[in-house]
């Protein structure tokens, strides 16, 4: 039996006589209601793993509290996020009275956790998407895992480099706004399935790595989602959707199929230097691009229109310098774009995109051309590289003659200084052009 009622506007507590009757439902979803108090302890005797309780629980987006509860075992899909729940952890974690849990889908987001994780994973050995965002969480993490997300939490340290090789079939990375720092490590490229990769609002230092091309996920612009047989959910989509929120077009959304339709990269707000990897113009399934407010230096790369299905790119408040490349021209899906607050310079592309953007997205910099109000025709502007190779042959010319000038008159001083003080060679001279004078007229026909 399954026990639908969900965004009805209920509030107040669970009565207990509704918690025994679970015991014969398998899909119980009371999420999106303003239910309080405490969820009762799930694996008791009434609800006898493989004979009783529910095989999915959603009681995400209400006003539960205390602590977490005791789950079947048998249960593969539990959602309690956006609730009270502050203490507890340790002991849901760790108590598999019956064996390990079965459980594929745990979403504990947006609570009031605030405890350390203990290493009690063997337990889960099914788990395969992890939500933890918005609580106040440290410690360790299951080794398989298909979704993982920390964001908004108290994370510290080092991205560990093993984690390209313990979650190899990772879809979804999000560590954004917690406290990670030190150098992004080559082994994040190992994760060739992912879809999204959240980094943001972290203190993160160093240069991007040049294998971020391997994104195979990405480059492809197929995603394991859609294909991968092994990972179907009967009822619930939610615990991915909430895995996948994403900043892009300047805001925070979040997509009823993000999975199947959504390629990410944010790497914002943090401090990565050096240029942008040319190899980050494979990705030519990527949707969202962001690397604003980052210490970032060098060129925007040239084949950056390769990225045929951008939708939104945020190179914003950078160090950035040169043109904007024209094959930015070729973008047609773009709808979102912010160059503002770099040291980039001459005339915008022209393209039926590039000058339907407010002229914010390009302020900040040396550019000239719609949409700004700025005209390039003007020699206050960027020179493009014409008016540049016109000037160069100008000056190359002015050099010339005035080489010829300072030659001539050199050659002209030395000549006339030596026949002033040398008495011998002004003689020898004289008579040289008297004697060539005479041979002249010899030669001219007499009347």
């Amino acid at each position: 039996m399954n026990v639908d009622i969900s965004d009805a506007g209920i509030h107040g507590e669970v009565p207990t006589w509704f918690w025994n009757l679970s015991s014969q439902i398998r899909c119980l979803n009371l999420s999106h209601n303003q239910f309080v108090g405490e969820v009762p302890i799930m694996s008791t005797p009434s609800w006898k793993d493989g004979q009783g309780g529910p095989w999915t629980m959603y009681f995400g987006s209400n006003n539960f509290s205390g602590p977490l509860p005791l789950i079947p075992t048998i249960g593969t899909e539990l959602d309690l996020s956006n609730n009270y729940f502050s203490k507890g952890l340790s002991n849901f974690l760790c108590e598999a009275k019956n064996g390990s849990y079965k459980l594929e889908i745990l979403n504990l987001g947006g609570n009031d956790l605030s405890e350390e994780m203990p290493d009690c994973w063997m337990n889960w050995p099914k788990l395969t998407v992890l939500i933890l965002r918005d609580n106040n969480l440290i410690g360790s993490l299951p080794r398989s895992m298909e979704v993982l997300n920390l964001a908004e939490n108290e994370f510290i340290g080092k991205i560990p480099s093993w984690l390209g090789m313990r979650f190899p079939t990772l879809i979804v990375l999000s560590l954004w706004s917690n406290k990670f720092d030190g150098e992004l490590p080559q082994e994040l490229c190992h994760l060739k399935d992912l879809q999204i990769l959240d980094l943001a609002n972290n203190t993160f230092v160093g240069i991007i790595p040049r294998c971020i091309g391997n994104f195979s996920a990405m480059v492809k612009g197929k995603n394991k989602v859609e294909n991968d047989l092994e990972l179907q959910y009967s009822y619930y989509m939610g615990a991915l959707t909430e895995s996948a929120m994403v900043t892009t077009k300047g805001n925070m959304y979040q997509y009823d199929t993000i999975l199947a339709l959504f390629t990410s990269l944010d790497m914002s707000s943090n401090s990565l230097s050096g240029d942008i990897p040319i190899s980050v113009t494979r990705l030519a399934g990527l949707r969202s691009f962001n690397l604003s407010k980052n210490n970032l230096t060098g060129r925007i790369p040239n084949d950056i229109g390769d990225m045929k299905v951008l939708e939104s790119v945020d190179l914003s408040e950078n160090q950035l310098y040169g043109q904007i490349p024209q094959s930015f021209s070729s973008l047609s899906t773009l709808s979102y774009l912010n160059l503002s607050d770099n040291n980039l310079s001459g005339m915008i592309p022209l393209s039926t995109q590039l000058q339907s953007f407010d002229p914010t997205s390009f302020q900040g910099n040396k550019l000239c051309g719609l949409p700004l109000s700025v005209n390039c025709s003007s020699n206050d502007n960027i020179p493009n590289h014409k008016y540049e190779d016109d000037e160069s042959d100008k000056d190359e010319m002015d050099w010339f003659y005035i080489s010829m000038a300072i030659g001539f008159s050199l050659s002209f001083s030395g000549v006339c200084g030596s026949l002033l003080f040398k008495r011998s060679w002004r003689h020898a001279y004289f008579r040289f052009l008297d004697r060539s004078w005479e041979m002249l007229l010899a030669q001219l026909p007499i009347c």
